[in-house]
């Protein structure tokens, strides 16, 4: 009988030799199989990966229509925020010899902004240029066509991008012309338009959302400035320019003695409640794709609207012992102003404050500076938008979260701090700087166009013209016909 420990070592070489012979039959089945791999076979692997490829084409195709789809019906969102959205909330708060010439100073420019862009402001604002302003490659839209261009959104046609884009170049000169409302010529206003939105507008846009642009944050720009979907860009250019052919065309007749009421503001209500829905695609539109991106800004959207119509009238409420139809929907435009620049990079919390913050500051810029300074801003196109244009993008600066849009990052990769809270104070300076551009190009650009239209045609109606109301003047027609009993 052999003892135990050599029957183990037996056992052990027994298992040793049929471990090796295991092996070395798999290797041999292997080598089999691979020789005699039949063409067949090797199809069958090219026809399974042309799938796959197909599969990964179809799952970005899907990707782009969504996409697609969310940004045409963002543009005309953004329309709808022109007309009837501002129509209806500028005409509903003049007087009603004027409502019609008011409403039609923003359908003109649905049609005169839509050309001009087609033919140079487009390629004046996101034509490769320099860092002020594009070239002109673009002239006539060439080259916008199906194909994405990744700089800007590399998942929608650029054309999509492009009408997208025309929809804030008409609404932001439509805004100016509250503070000139009753006393402006058309053919005055129309020239002004197409000039202001070549000197002004196109350039601003391109510094801030255009390639290589000087206050790009998303590509680099000199001082990258948080602007998502145009507080600098449209509602300080706009606000500060409002100020401007204020004081320029100085007071309407009667103005301040006369009482100039709004003559419907229920017009006006539901205008601005057609802003308010618009605006979602205004600023979720913004994020250029139909991602959480969208939902955040517009979350942020309703709950800055929301807060800001709270604050305006709790301060009116406060001042004057009630709150107003008319204050209540004025806090409310102030809010979405306010969170235009913030929409897609802070949280709703935050959203909150900044509404609560710009419906008190705005009703404060209406309610007493404009009383004080003395100017006649006729629709309070600066007390909202320039003001709270300002205050949304200074307050960007300072609660910008990475959490929400980590749009800066280092030379590996990794997300840096977005605004003040989060510890990047530098960037409520690059704000500062964004906001000043915007508005010296503003204040600088405007004076310098209503001089050149004054010399050449003239700004101002005739004072009987003015005293008989622009609806007769201007187009010969009035907004309201009341019939006399038989």
């Amino acid at each position: 009988m052999r003892s135990q420990p050599e029957s183990m070592g037996k056992l052990l070489k027994i298992s040793l030799l049929w471990v090796v012979v295991c092996v070395l039959a798999t290797g041999a089945t292997a080598q089999t199989s691979a020789g005699s791999e039949s063409p067949g076979t090797s199809s069958t692997s090219d026809a399974h990966a042309a799938r796959i490829a197909q599969l990964e084409k179809a799952v970005v195709d899907a990707k782009s229509s969504g996409d697609n789809a969310w940004m045409l019906v963002c543009s005309a969102l953004v329309l709808m925020m022109t007309g009837p959205g501002l129509a209806l909330f500028y005409g509903g708060l003049v007087r009603k010899k004027n409502v019609l010439a008011t409403m039609m100073q923003s359908f003109a420019m649905m049609a005169i902004v839509t050309i001009l862009w087609g033919l140079v402001a487009y390629s004046l604002a996101f034509g490769s240029g320099n860092s002020f302003v594009g070239g002109l490659q673009n002239v006539f839209l060439r080259g916008v066509g199906a194909q994405p261009d990744p700089d800007y959104a590399a998942t929608i046609p650029l054309q999509t991008f492009m009408i997208y884009q025309l929809m804030f170049a008409i609404i932001t000169p439509a805004l100016i012309t509250g503070a000139f409302a009753e006393r402006m010529k058309f053919s005055a206003m129309s020239v002004f338009m197409i000039l202001w939105s070549l000197v002004v507008y196109a350039p601003m846009a391109h510094m801030v959302w255009g390639k290589g642009g000087f206050l790009n944050a998303a590509s680099g720009g000199r001082f990258p400035t948080l602007d998502f979907a145009g507080g600098t860009v449209v509602h300080v250019t706009s606000g500060v320019s409002a100020l401007v052919c204020a004081l320029y065309l100085g007071h309407r007749i009667g103005y301040p003695k006369q009482a100039m009421p709004p003559h419907s503001v229920v017009l006006s209500f539901i205008g601005a409640c057609l802003l308010w829905v618009g605006w979602f695609g205004f600023n979720a539109g913004s994020a250029l794709s139909a991602g959480s991106l969208a939902t955040s800004a517009f979350v942020a959207t309703h709950f800055g609207a929301a807060a800001a119509a709270l604050g305006w009238s709790a301060a009116e409420w406060w001042r004057n012992g009630k709150p107003s139809a008319l204050g209540a929907i004025s806090g409310a435009v102030a809010g979405l102003v306010a969170i235009t620049p913030a929409a897609g990079f802070v949280s709703p919390m935050s959203a909150v404050v900044i509404g609560l913050l710009a419906g008190g500051f705005c009703y404060f810029m209406v309610a007493k500076v404009k009383m004080l300074a003395g100017y006649d801003d006729s629709l309070d196109a600066f007390g909202v938008h320039g003001a709270g244009g300002t205050i949304g993008a200074l307050l960007t600066g300072i609660f910008a979260s990475s959490a929400v849009n980590p749009i800066f990052k280092d030379a590996q990769g990794n997300t840096l701090a977005s605004g003040l809270l989060e510890g990047n104070a530098h960037q409520l300076l690059n704000q500062f700087v964004g906001v000043a551009i915007a508005w010296a190009l503003a204040a600088v650009g405007t004076l310098a166009i209503l001089k050149v239209v004054d010399l050449a045609i003239g700004l101002r109606v005739p004072e009987d013209h003015e005293i008989q109301g622009l609806d007769l003047s201007q187009h010969g027609e009035e907004g309201y016909y009341w019939e006399s009993p038989a």
